[in-house]
């Protein structure tokens, strides 16, 4: 009876918190709205809002949900308050400056995802990673195709194929967010979502470039798809072949500039965005770059640098400790160094990353919800979305094969790309927009909790069977 007082009291303070939160930003941020020499001390105002915002967000982790869903939804909210005449929030949404930070935010959470990974594990899994990539754009293409013919019947054939390269896409952001959540980094299943999923960026920006070209000159040539496909697969494995063989030399070069971990940050973020840059200098999406750039730094490049600051009070401390206590603790401090990078990182992405999915959320406009002719065309576009990444899964081998399939199913930010160079090309009418930009709503916000239960349930079966 107690316990149950305390937790009503707990949850009412905890509401009453909340509200007294929201009434005393909500006002701020209207009365941030001044002209253009208050714009950065505005912006100041704006991202500290997002990101408390975001972290009350996280109370989906209670109901056993990742902490990505809550800051989804809750960019949806915040960008569609208008609706009910609330348009305090709308300056933001095309703020170039948020905007920058975001994008920022989503390189720097597939630099995290490259550092926890490993491509001795990627290799592995390789050809399967393969497979489920190659099947997971040809079966969401076709089936795109034909069901925007059978849906929509009458538009251009290069309306069509615009379609059906957007159910090609895939957005290793949010199934890479839900997996670190939940410490699955390391699982195979992750692995060949991780591989096929820069597999699929290859791919879908081939056959983005096709498209393109067809709509644009009405013929594409042999050379050019090969000329792409050369420097999508050059950019790969010369990143990774070069970035390996360079790291050492770079770490051991600033190492006798200065050894400290400022250096260290230095040298790993630089990476980062250096990679991210040229990524996107071969036309391919930065947060590739920033997945190639987190997988090549291994904590051997940083051997020369000082170790972590609480390393050596800990050394000293259990020097009269027994044998058996003194090897557990090296146990740990040997895993903690060998993290130590990721954990430099970890602070800006607890700034950025919930900045890029709150803002993720606030680009969906709900309005177009609205039609129920358009709703319907949407939610069976969506049902072929699922599909075709589904049976991806089914190539993936002897692991969870729905973990798998679901884990490649959200477009997010690539499906928008996508369909906004369709509709800057003028082959992706208002009508395809918004069926397009409902798909990407239902594949990004449905994607977390689904997979987020399978993982879970996984994590049973393997207990119990333990």
């Amino acid at each position: 009876m107690t316990k149950t007082l305390r937790s009503r009291s707990h949850g009412h303070f905890q509401g009453t918190w909340i509200l007294l939160l929201s009434l005393f930003l909500v006002p701020l941020a209207y009365a941030s709205g001044g002209g253009n020499a208050d714009h950065f001390a505005n912006l100041f105002l704006w991202i500290a809002v997002l990101l408390i915002m975001a972290k009350i967000s996280s109370l989906v982790e209670k109901i056993g949900q990742p902490a990505v869903l809550g800051e989804l939804v809750l960019g949806v909210i915040l960008g569609n308050l208008a609706l009910v005449g609330i348009g305090v929030f709308d300056p933001i949404k095309a703020d170039g400056i948020i905007l920058f930070l975001a994008e920022l935010g989503v390189v720097v959470l597939l630099f995290q995802i490259g550092l926890e990974s490993h491509i001795e594990e990627m290799k592995k899994v390789g050809v399967r990673a393969f497979m489920v990539a190659i099947v997971g754009v040809v079966v969401p293409f076709g089936l795109g195709y034909v069901a925007g013919m059978w849906l929509m019947p009458g538009m251009d054939t290069n309306s069509y194929l615009f379609l059906g390269a957007t159910l090609t896409a895939t957005s290793v952001g949010i199934t890479g967010r839900v997996f670190r959540d939940l410490n699955k980094l390391q699982t195979r299943e992750a692995q060949i979502v991780l591989g096929a999923a820069v597999i699929d960026d290859v791919m879908g920006l081939i056959i983005l470039a096709v498209v393109s070209a067809i709509v644009t000159t009405g013929v594409v040539s042999t050379g050019d798809i090969s000329l792409i496909t050369t420097k999508a697969i050059l950019f790969l494995v010369g990143a990774l072949f070069l970035g390996q063989l360079l790291a050492p030399y770079i770490g051991q070069f600033f190492s006798r500039i200065h050894t400290g971990v400022g250096m260290k940050f230095t040298i790993a973020i630089s990476f980062c965005l250096i990679f991210a840059y040229l990524a996107h200098f071969v036309g391919l999406a930065p947060i590739v770059g920033a997945f190639a750039a987190g997988l090549m730094l291994k904590p051997v490049y940083f051997s020369r640098f000082d170790e972590p600051q609480i390393q050596v009070p800990i050394e000293r401390a259990i020097e009269k400790a027994d044998e058996h206590t003194k090897c557990e603790v090296k146990r740990v401090l040997d895993k903690h160094t060998e993290h130590h990078i990721d954990r430099l990182i970890e602070p800006l992405g607890h700034f950025l990353v919930p900045l890029f999915f709150v803002v993720t959320g606030m680009q969906v406009n709900l309005e177009t919800l609205f039609d129920p002719k358009i709703l319907g065309i949407a939610l069976v576009i969506t049902a072929v979305a699922f599909i075709g990444k589904l049976v991806a899964g089914i190539v993936a081998g002897p692991v969870n094969k729905y973990i798998v399939g679901w884990g490649m199913a959200p477009r997010g930010e690539v499906g928008l790309i996508f369909a906004m160079i369709g509709k800057q090309l003028g082959v992706i009418s208002e009508e395809l927009f918004s069926v397009v930009i409902i798909m990407v709503i239902l594949t990004t916000l449905l994607t977390p909790p689904i997979l987020n239960y399978l993982l879970r349930r996984e994590d049973k079966r393997a207990n119990q069977k333990a």
